[in-house]
């Protein structure tokens, strides 16, 4: 087991944490705005804590998509929750890993002794991005504000095309790699041709991504998840994209998305489109003891990696095989992980690149495959298959679930990763404390 951080400076605690049910996006704008949604798990961690929300030192969260009137999103939940007008809070993105990003720049900000006590995380309405005029339409609009007289608006209004009031859905705008000129779901398709994974393998994972969930919730064992009402009196309780009924045989129906003739890739095998938020509490070792707070991990290690774009789902790969090198850790010596499942091919493919010997080999300078992967410790309470991917808070929900892992499961060590659209990756090594 590792013996110290490979942070510098000061240890790093998480002492709490909690999340929002993941409501999937229905085709209409969802019931909250991603700052409700981030009021709404940072008020619940900070009301059983015994500190006040003014002792908090500052407040990061991860937000890809907030709307016009959510700038520094982060500042808006931070005087929401009574943080106080001067404790100060920012924003940050990182693609798919942005709740990952807001933590590792929390613990460096810990380590270093800039700050002792932050609320972190990430909040995501996915459902409420905006829908943009074309740019043929904006240079017109652009046109009419400056028109002086009644002729020269006349004479602009002759102008307008009906191809001038075709939308841009900014989301899928986001998804897809402007470089490269890809869709993540293609990347994946890139993935499953390299590494030959099957229609049937990513549906089967897909199946049990869904009852691992289920499972979860039965047995009382996703306790992070907070009640959330809307102004309607609506209570959520779980996640909503959940499909206790989902099979191969059902998921088998589905028509591919992203290439529609010879693709494996269908909705039934992707991450859900989805609104939701969770927030972590870290402390260094001197404020813990001054508020006698419970410690549930340490944060050991943090790592991003870049890799191709259009192999942009290996990034887990990439950035958890450094960390095990580092200390001298094999596959099997973590005791849970959490890959986070963007696609149900993508975590397939980042399993079979570690036990691919000239993968190993060549793109990892190891002497041969890292080996396999015990799948009895990998997502075992499903994953964004069946919960849903909020792409600004993932990486802080990984790290929570596998905290309350590590605890319900009394193990020591945890691994959480994902992959970023751009071609990166990140990881992040925990390790279960009970006292400091």
């Amino acid at each position: 087991m590792p013996s110290k951080t490979n942070l510098p400076g000061r240890d790093v605690y998480i002492v709490d944490g909690c999340r929002t049910p993941f409501l999937k996006a229905r085709g209409v704008p969802g019931p909250f705005s991603a700052a409700d949604l981030g009021v709404a798990a940072a008020k619940t961690l900070l009301s059983r804590q015994p500190f006040m929300p003014s002792d908090i030192d500052e407040v990061i969260s991860g937000c890809i998509i907030p709307s016009p009137d959510e700038a520094n999103i982060s500042r808006i939940i931070s005087l929401r929750v009574g943080c106080g007008v001067t404790t100060p809070a920012w924003t940050v993105q990182r693609n798919c890993a942005t709740g990952m990003q807001a933590l590792d720049n929390a613990a460096q900000n810990i380590a270093q002794g800039r700050s002792d006590l932050i609320l972190v995380g990430g909040t995501e309405a996915m459902s409420r991005a905006p829908i943009l005029y074309n740019r043929q339409m904006t240079e017109w609009f652009g046109r009419w504000f400056f028109a002086k007289t009644l002729g020269q608006r006349l004479k602009l209004i002759t102008k307008l095309r009906p191809s001038f009031f075709a939308p841009v859905i900014s989301l899928l705008q986001g998804l897809s790699d402007p470089l490269i000129g890809l869709s993540m779901g293609q990347t994946t398709e890139n993935l499953a041709t390299r590494f030959n994974i099957s229609r049937t393998q990513m549906d089967e994972f897909s199946v049990t991504s869904h009852q691992r969930l289920a499972a979860a919730y039965d047995q009382n064992e996703m306790s992070e998840v907070i009640p959330l009402y809307d102004n309607q009196g609506q209570c959520y309780l779980q996640d909503d994209g959940l499909r206790r009924d989902s099979s191969v045989e059902r998921l088998a129906k589905l028509k591919p998305v992203f290439e529609k003739r010879f693709g494996r890739v269908t909705a039934g095998n992707s991450s859900q489109v989805t609104d939701g938020s969770a927030y972590l509490i870290l402390a260094s070792a001197d404020t813990v003891a001054k508020y006698d707070l419970p410690v549930l991990a340490r944060i050991l290690d943090v790592q991003w990696a870049g890799v191709d774009p259009a192999q942009m789902g290996l990034g887990p790969v990439h950035a958890a095989t450094p960390i095990l090198q580092r200390h001298n850790l094999s596959l099997t010596d973590i005791d849970y992980w959490e890959i986070n499942e963007a696609f149900a091919g993508q975590v397939l493919a980042c399993l079979s690149a570690w036990q691919d010997d000239a993968y190993c080999q060549e793109l990892l300078g190891l002497k041969g495959a890292l080996g396999a992967l015990d799948l009895s410790r990998l997502n075992i309470d499903g994953g964004a298959v069946a919960i849903g991917h909020p792409i600004g808070v993932s990486g802080a929900r990984l790290v929570l679930h596998l905290v309350n892992i590590l605890q319900r499961k009394q193990a020591n060590l945890a691994m959480a990763t994902i992959c970023i659209g751009g071609g990166q990756g990140g990881a992040m090594l925990l390790e279960r404390v009970d006292k400091v």
